[in-house]
Protein backbone atom coordinates (compact mmCIF):
# COMPACT_ATOMS: atom_id res chain seq x y z
CA UNK A 1 0.00 0.00 0.00
CA UNK A 2 2.56 2.40 0.41
CA UNK A 3 4.39 1.77 -2.94
CA UNK A 4 0.74 3.35 -4.33
CA UNK A 5 1.64 6.41 -2.36
CA UNK A 6 5.29 6.68 -2.68
CA UNK A 7 4.66 9.44 -5.56
CA UNK A 8 2.88 12.06 -2.95
CA UNK A 9 6.36 14.13 -2.20
CA UNK A 10 7.27 14.31 -5.58
CA UNK A 11 4.30 15.48 -6.32
CA UNK A 12 3.94 17.86 -3.29
CA UNK A 13 7.50 19.52 -4.35
CA UNK A 14 6.31 19.86 -8.02
CA UNK A 15 3.10 21.84 -7.36
CA UNK A 16 5.29 25.01 -6.71
CA UNK A 17 6.86 25.22 -9.56
CA UNK A 18 3.91 24.39 -12.23
CA UNK A 19 1.58 26.30 -10.32
CA UNK A 20 3.40 30.00 -11.57
CA UNK A 21 3.92 28.03 -15.45
CA UNK A 22 0.16 27.19 -14.92
CA UNK A 23 -0.44 30.87 -14.29
CA UNK A 24 1.75 32.01 -16.32
CA UNK A 25 -0.18 30.17 -19.30
CA UNK A 26 -3.56 31.18 -18.58
CA UNK A 27 -2.40 34.82 -18.47
CA UNK A 28 -0.71 34.67 -22.09
CA UNK A 29 -4.15 33.16 -22.52
CA UNK A 30 -6.40 35.68 -21.48
CA UNK A 31 -3.84 38.38 -23.52
CA UNK A 32 -4.52 36.58 -26.96
CA UNK A 33 -8.24 36.33 -26.55
CA UNK A 34 -8.25 39.98 -25.60
CA UNK A 35 -5.94 41.21 -28.47
CA UNK A 36 -8.05 38.72 -30.92
CA UNK A 37 -11.20 40.69 -29.16
CA UNK A 38 -9.74 43.93 -29.65
CA UNK A 39 -8.60 43.23 -33.25
CA UNK A 40 -12.19 41.94 -34.68
CA UNK A 41 -13.74 44.96 -33.30
CA UNK A 42 -11.29 47.13 -35.60
CA UNK A 43 -9.53 48.46 -32.17
CA UNK A 44 -6.00 47.14 -32.97
CA UNK A 45 -4.07 45.79 -35.39
CA UNK A 46 -3.49 41.93 -36.07
CA UNK A 47 -0.46 40.89 -34.66
CA UNK A 48 1.15 39.48 -38.03
CA UNK A 49 0.60 43.16 -39.36
CA UNK A 50 2.50 44.47 -36.56
CA UNK A 51 5.02 41.92 -36.87
CA UNK A 52 5.43 42.54 -40.80
CA UNK A 53 5.88 45.80 -39.97
CA UNK A 54 8.76 44.80 -37.43
CA UNK A 55 10.33 41.96 -37.70
CA UNK A 56 12.35 43.53 -41.05
CA UNK A 57 14.11 46.12 -38.95
CA UNK A 58 15.12 43.43 -36.28
CA UNK A 59 16.76 41.32 -38.77
CA UNK A 60 19.64 40.83 -36.78
CA UNK A 61 17.96 39.69 -33.86
CA UNK A 62 15.99 36.70 -32.71
CA UNK A 63 12.04 36.85 -32.80
CA UNK A 64 11.07 35.71 -29.50
CA UNK A 65 7.29 36.30 -29.39
CA UNK A 66 4.58 39.16 -28.51
CA UNK A 67 2.77 40.43 -24.93
CA UNK A 68 -0.29 42.45 -25.49
CA UNK A 69 -1.37 45.17 -22.96
CA UNK A 70 -5.44 45.30 -23.85
CA UNK A 71 -5.49 48.71 -21.90
CA UNK A 72 -3.21 50.65 -23.49
CA UNK A 73 -3.80 48.63 -26.54
CA UNK A 74 0.26 48.47 -27.22
CA UNK A 75 2.07 44.92 -28.35
CA UNK A 76 5.73 44.45 -26.76
CA UNK A 77 7.73 42.30 -29.30
CA UNK A 78 10.61 40.97 -27.57
CA UNK A 79 13.91 40.04 -29.36
CA UNK A 80 17.10 38.70 -28.28
CA UNK A 81 20.11 40.00 -29.92
CA UNK A 82 24.25 39.19 -28.87
CA UNK A 83 22.82 37.71 -25.42
CA UNK A 84 20.53 40.77 -24.29
CA UNK A 85 16.83 41.20 -24.18
CA UNK A 86 15.53 44.00 -26.51
CA UNK A 87 11.64 45.10 -26.31
CA UNK A 88 9.95 47.01 -28.90
CA UNK A 89 6.70 48.64 -28.03
CA UNK A 90 4.29 49.21 -30.74
CA UNK A 91 1.20 51.09 -31.22
CA UNK A 92 -1.81 48.40 -31.47
CA UNK A 93 -4.14 51.26 -33.17
CA UNK A 94 -1.56 52.77 -35.42
CA UNK A 95 1.47 50.17 -35.71
CA UNK A 96 3.93 52.78 -35.14
CA UNK A 97 6.73 51.90 -32.81
CA UNK A 98 6.87 53.35 -29.85
CA UNK A 99 10.24 52.41 -28.03
CA UNK A 100 13.07 50.17 -28.06
CA UNK A 101 15.08 49.28 -25.48
CA UNK A 102 18.70 48.76 -26.53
Amino acid sequence: MLKKFAFLPFLALGLPIVAPQIAAAMDRRGEQNEARSQMMAGKVKSIRSIENRVLPRMSDSEYIGPEFDPGAQVYRLKFIRDGRVIFVDVDGRTGAILRQTR
